[in-house]
């Protein structure tokens, strides 16, 4: 665990290190948290050689982008959320605006595109060639993908067909979400989650990335969380908000962790096959961070702004099943 780190950013990904420079730089001009993590999760969903988020994500079954975000400001525990948007290369700025002139917490689909048009955010096109490629070699093959007149059942079995194998497809090139978590000057903490999500899922599936309490948790009184992996797990565990509630009884931070990755040994998945299974990064009040994943070789990174460069760190290692 790293210490003292009263003013700083951690995130829950390598790819997410893009991020840390403007992050760095909000924060130590005296900037919000709620800025920092926006200014870092758009550099990634920038990204076009990160195909798990934003801009050349991997699409899903019919070849379409569809994007995820959340973002929690854990001060005034108040929370927005995107869900299965298309042509918006941003969704963390449409997540904030959810949070910021809204009585909502979630929009997801056409109504979050809606919103988005509303308020003046300019859509783009999300497919690059790579990953428009990729989609072909491992859903149609070799060949032309079916035109849209394909019936539905079609599709479904052609999607389960993928579920079966998806340790073989989704390896870590496509498999990833940006999370990161910062404490600015104040002691005010945030947390933002952005992601392409699963590579190939099914059109409208959503993981724990939007979901607050999931993927995303933030309150400053006691800490942060933000998870990557099988985002259906965290879902069905709650498992950011189990960190900050484990932190809430008074457990350290690396108990919270360990207790939160834990709880997931209880949940029957056939699908939770990869030794990546989940991974969750976290703060505490006092801007101390640390990581959990079920894989031994996981690591994440964090920055404060006494530091001139960013540090990676091994996670403590919560394998999925009791060793």
């Amino acid at each position: 665990m790293a210490r003292g780190a009263q003013v700083g950013v951690v995130v829950g990904s390598y790819n997410a290190r893009v991020g840390l420079p403007a992050a760095i730089e909000i924060l130590r001009a005296g900037g919000s948290a709620l800025d920092a993590v926006v200014a870092a999760v758009k550099l990634v969903e920038d990204d076009l050689t990160d195909h798990g988020v934003g801009t050349g994500g991997i699409p899903n079954l019919l070849g379409q982008v569809e994007l995820d975000a959340s973002i929690m400001d854990g001060t005034a525990l108040a929370a927005g959320a995107v869900g299965a948007v298309k042509h918006y290369p941003h969704p963390i700025e449409i997540a904030r605006k959810v949070m910021e002139v809204t009585p909502h917490v979630m929009l997801v689909g056409e109504g979050a595109e809606l919103f988005a048009r509303y308020h003046g955010f300019e859509p783009a096109n999300l497919l690059t060639e790579e990953a428009e490629r990729e989609w072909r070699r491992c859903i149609h093959g070799d060949g032309e993908a079916p035109g849209e007149g394909n019936a539905w059942e079609d599709q479904y079995n052609l999607y389960m067909r993928v579920v079966k194998d998806w340790t073989k497809l989704l390896h870590k090139e496509i498999f990833g979400t940006t999370n990161v978590i910062a404490r600015d000057r104040e002691g005010n903490i945030a947390c933002a989650v952005s992601t392409s999500g699963w590579g190939f899922k099914w059109p409208g599936r959503l993981g724990d990335s939007p979901i607050i309490g999931a993927g995303n948790y933030a309150d400053s009184r006691f800490g942060a969380a933000a998870c990557t992996g099988r985002g259906e797990m965290a879902i069905r565990a709650a498992s950011a908000h189990s960190v900050v509630m484990y932190l809430r009884q008074g457990m350290p931070l690396e108990e919270a962790l360990r207790t939160a990755m834990v709880d997931l040994r209880a949940l029957v998945d056939p699908f939770a096959e990869r030794d990546n299974v989940m991974n969750i990064v976290a703060m505490d009040r006092e801007g101390n961070v640390a990581a959990a994943s079920t894989s031994a070789a996981a690591r994440f990174v964090f920055q404060t702004t006494e530091m001139d460069d960013p540090e990676e760190r091994p996670r403590i290692h919560v394998p999925l099943r009791e060793e």
